[in-house]
């Protein structure tokens, strides 16, 4: 793939702050989603009598933002600033963090919890990192090929297929309170495919910033497109019609008014909750926050490799080579860390950034520090997170068909120059793209909790005992074809 920014490219200035941007766009829905859904899963087991707390906990989904800023950047500084990926909220530790709640006697425990997790899962990646510093990559080559590793790619764009078209026909649900049904699915794909269609149109056709921005100008569009839906919907008074809520900028007001908190405000960053935690700390719950975050760790430990070698399949560069393993990994694991110390979230390589690079063919690592930098910028600008609070479902929906239908695309070209005329590599894709598109998922059951293995982490794990159980099988072919070619002689 010709790039048009190189990684060691500079943009200019202007550019530079787009580009940004449209990083941002790309992996800020996910990244401040990850709190909410925790939030309500706290709620949930309060109101189940679960936890005893007279309070949800309450994450903070600009916190998660700064905390994904601060990890990339940690990120980018152990990698030499060769590998252009940003780090975002991991959605793999959703039950680990539930669990850390759930454990805990009180909310300030709760978020000690996270931060202690987060370590002990980045922790797990610091040791694999030292294993590969000492040992090398050359075990990882042999154990996931590029006829494992490339239908794995594709796994994760194709795992995330369903939530970019349930999205695509979703704006706002129906409230039993007032009377008033759903939006028209109908209404919300065709709002969703305007993005769509202009996020196309703009990379394929576009002048150069329409090439390098195609995110933000259907973003733009399908926004636009969605208030004027929305508009006639709430003058004609069909609910049907409601894209955008008419409550979606009431976050911008504080106490019912417009104050300078409704511009900046500092976000509640996990470490300022765990006062008074170190008191109720145990080693009963230590090993429940343990057995609830290590194992996950190996399993997005499997979705790093395969990150990386889609990233390195687009930049033409090895980064497993160059900076190496050891280095995204001690990266990766840091960041975790210093994500859930802020944010309470454990960071991980987002499939989406490596999608916006791919399409944009911006590769340029001073976009993505730009990016971060604005991620810690931006997660105290109040206004900016009520908008992209704002953004319709459908709207994003449309967005996300392109990024993942774009990682999924990176990850079939890495098996062009594989033979699958050979038996054995037919059925090592075969048997990784069934169970990753039929989601084939093992979950264990503990006292603590639920550990699953992922979709795109058991299509992996088969993949990599099929190729290792039929490896001979091409040899074996030979030593039997080879006497009868000599009888003929």
């Amino acid at each position: 793939m010709k790039l048009i920014y190189q990684v060691e490219d500079k943009p200019k200035f202007p550019q530079l702050i787009v580009f940004a941007l449209q990083q941002l766009l790309a992996i800020m829905t996910a990244t401040l989603v990850v709190p909410v859904i925790i939030n309500g899963n706290v709620a949930g087991k309060i109101a189940a009598g679960e936890i005893t707390w007279d309070m949800s906990a309450q994450m903070s989904p600009a916190a998660a933002l700064f905390g994904a800023g601060v990890g990339t950047l940690i990120y980018l500084f152990c990698t030499m600033r060769k590998s252009p990926v940003f780090l975002g909220s991991s959605f793999a530790f959703l039950g680990s963090m539930t669990s850390a709640f759930a454990g805990a006697s009180t909310m300030a425990l709760g978020y000690l919890g996270l931060i202690l997790g987060a370590i002990l899962a980045g922790l797990v990646y610091v040791v694999i990192a030292i294993v590969v510093k000492f040992c090398g990559t050359k075990w990882i080559e042999k154990l996931m090929p590029a006829v494992v590793i490339g239908p794995t790619v594709a796994i994760i764009g194709l795992s995330l297929a369903g939530n970019a078209v349930g999205d695509l026909t979703t704006a706002i649900a129906a409230d039993a309170e007032k009377g008033t049904p759903a939006t028209d699915p109908k209404i919300a794909l065709l709002c969703g495919l305007v993005t769509l269609l202009v996020v196309m149109f703009s990379a394929a056709y576009g002048k150069k910033s329409g090439k390098l921005i195609p995110f933000i100008y259907g973003i733009l569009a399908g926004y636009f497109f969605a208030l004027i839906v929305s508009h006639c919907g709430y003058m004609l008074k069909i609910p049907e019609m409601y894209i955008i809520s008419e409550n979606a900028w009431d976050g911008f007001l504080v106490d019912g008014a417009v104050k300078f908190k409704s511009f900046f405000s500092m976000p509640d960053f996990t470490f300022l909750n765990v006062k008074g935690a170190f008191s109720d700390f145990n080693a009963t719950y230590f090993l429940t926050v343990f057995v609830a975050y290590a194992p996950v760790a190996f399993v997005v430990f499997a979705e790093h490799i395969a990150d990386h070698m889609n990233i390195s399949s687009i930049i033409e560069r090895n980064l497993l080579e160059d900076p190496g393993l050891h280095r995204t990994l001690l990266g990766d694991g840091i960041g975790s860390m210093a994500g859930a110390f802020f944010g309470g979230c454990p960071n991980t390589t987002y499939g989406e950034s490596i999608g916006c690079v791919a399409i944009t063919k911006n590769a340029s690592i001073v976009s993505i520090f730009a990016a971060a930098i604005g991620a810690i910028l931006i997660s105290f600008f109040n206004p900016f997170i009520v908008f992209i609070n704002s953004i319709p479902s459908c709207v994003m929906g449309g967005v996300c068909m392109a990024l993942y239908g774009f990682i999924a695309v990176s990850g079939l070209k890495m098996i062009q120059k594989v033979d699958l005329n050979e038996n054995k590599n037919l059925f090592v894709v075969s048997v990784i793209l069934i169970a990753g598109v039929g989601g084939l998922t093992v979950s264990f059951t503990t006292a603590n909790g639920v550990i699953t293995i992922t979709e795109v982490a058991c299509a992996l794990i088969l993949g990599i005992l099929t190729n290792l159980l039929m490896k001979n099988s091409g040899k074996n072919e030979e030593k039997e074809t080879a006497p009868k070619e000599r009888d003929k002689e």
